[in-house]
């Protein structure tokens, strides 16, 4: 425990505003001196209302600047407010910890610094796309890349397996400055997985509901049709396997002598 006066929690709003929000949460929100998160604009209201005293960091991003240089600043805030000795907390849009930078960085700075800080849990889109798709990841298992880093490095791609290709939005953005990439940048992408997978071969579009009322967004298509698919920040690609796993009959063999020599 620490005798440094400042704290920071950083916690998960969830996916669905109001509805995945856990009570540890939602109670360091109450008591914390300041709230300072991102957030969609109906989620921050929402906060505001738990507790008066949030401060966004939405107006840290801007057209053309590099978002690193986001992540650093958004950083810096919330260590700010901890220097003074305040307990905060770090409210962020679903999990804080996925595919967010900053939560993990501030996170890391306050306990070298000597304050206590830690992040808790929440419903994340990974957890909502299992749910509303109906996936079992322990069935034939799962992969998850962000779809421009996939795209950048040679990862390996295992088509008996789901892929799931998180930002496909953003697909090819090198830069990190822009907020979606075109169809040509997407195109890129399917010459890539037509590599591992038959053009024809079924994909969906997923984006999970923002509130209780909206639908979630399942829409199929042939991979050939993804660069003139509509896509945005939120939309996640889902390739199902096109191949079925193959039996590996030298571990098989070795496991079957196990099991014998353990019945003698």
């Amino acid at each position: 425990m620490s005798s440094k006066k400042g704290s920071i929690v950083v916690v998960s709003t969830g996916m669905t505003l109001g509805a995945h929000m856990t009570p540890r949460c939602r109670s360091y929100i109450e008591h914390a001196d300041i709230v300072i998160g991102s957030n969609p604009p109906l989620v921050e209201q929402w906060l505001e209302s738990i507790n008066p005293n949030y401060q966004s960091l939405q107006g840290l991003y801007a057209k053309g600047k590099h978002r690193a240089d986001t992540y650093r600043e958004m950083v810096d805030t919330m260590m700010a407010a901890v220097r003074e000795g305040k307990n905060v907390v770090g409210a962020f849009y679903g999990h804080a910890g996925v595919f967010a930078w900053a939560p993990h960085r501030v996170v890391k700075e306050a306990r070298k610094e000597g304050y206590e800080a830690h992040m808790e849990a929440g419903v994340s889109a990974e957890d909502c796309l299992y749910a509303d798709m109906g996936i079992d990841p322990g069935r034939v298992g799962s992969q998850h890349f962000e779809t421009t880093q996939l795209m950048k490095y040679q990862r390996q791609i295992d088509p008996t397996a789901y892929l799931i290709l998180w930002q496909v939005g953003l697909a090819g953005d090198t830069t990190v400055k822009r907020f979606s990439t075109g169809e040509a940048y997407r195109q890129v992408l399917v010459d890539l997985l037509s590599e591992h997978y038959p053009l024809e071969h079924q994909v969906a579009i997923y984006e999970c509901p923002f509130t209780a009322l909206d639908d979630m967004r399942i829409e199929w298509m042939a991979l050939k049709n993804l660069p003139s698919a509509h896509v945005s920040l939120i939309s996640t690609l889902v390739v199902p396997p096109s191949q079925k796993m193959v039996k590996n009959q030298t571990v098989l063999d070795k496991l079957a002598e196990l099991d014998l020599q353990q019945e003698l």
